[in-house]
């Protein structure tokens, strides 16, 4: 199912748990605009660039965010990020790298190729519910862009 709503997110991440962890921590910080998930490298461009499965998807609805993770099946992340950059039409979405990669070359290259930010995801759930916050209150002041429930509790 194909979001409809032009203020999704774009979760790329092939681990179902990290998923449940980040819809969770979405919510926890009351972040609501609606998730849609990619679980591979190839499903997230044929997603973005309507090819594969999503060839009918209508190209004017683009994610307001891209999470990234950059271990993915079929194409890593960094690959994603470099097709994404190259291609006019997504060349500008912000992306976050969100991922458990703590290796150097993956935030150089991820920052060589143009990423918006690069989060490690912590393994402690307060420490990664704390990291989504930060990364929904930064998209929020700079671009406001992600819709808040303000009377989440």
């Amino acid at each position: 199912m194909e979001p409809t709503d032009k203020n999704f997110i774009l979760l790329v991440e092939d681990n179902p748990n990290d998923e449940f962890l980040a819809r969770r921590a979405l919510k926890k910080n009351a972040i609501t605009n609606p998730l849609f998930v990619a679980r591979d490298g190839a499903e997230a461009l044929d997603f973005l660039m309507g090819t594969g499965a999503h060839t009918r998807r209508d190209l004017t609805q683009m994610p307001t965010l891209i999470l990234l993770d950059l271990k993915l099946p079929k194409i890593d992340g960094l690959e994603v990020l470099r097709r994404l950059r190259a291609h006019e039409p997504t060349r500008r979405l912000p992306i976050v790298i969100l991922t458990s990669s703590d290796e150097e070359h993956d935030v150089s290259k991820s920052h060589a190729l143009g990423v918006n930010s690069y989060f490690r995801k912590s393994v402690d759930y307060n420490e990664f519910v704390e990291t989504v916050r930060q990364l929904g209150l930064y998209w929020l002041t700079l671009n406001d862009m992600i819709s808040i429930n303000k009377d989440f509790s």
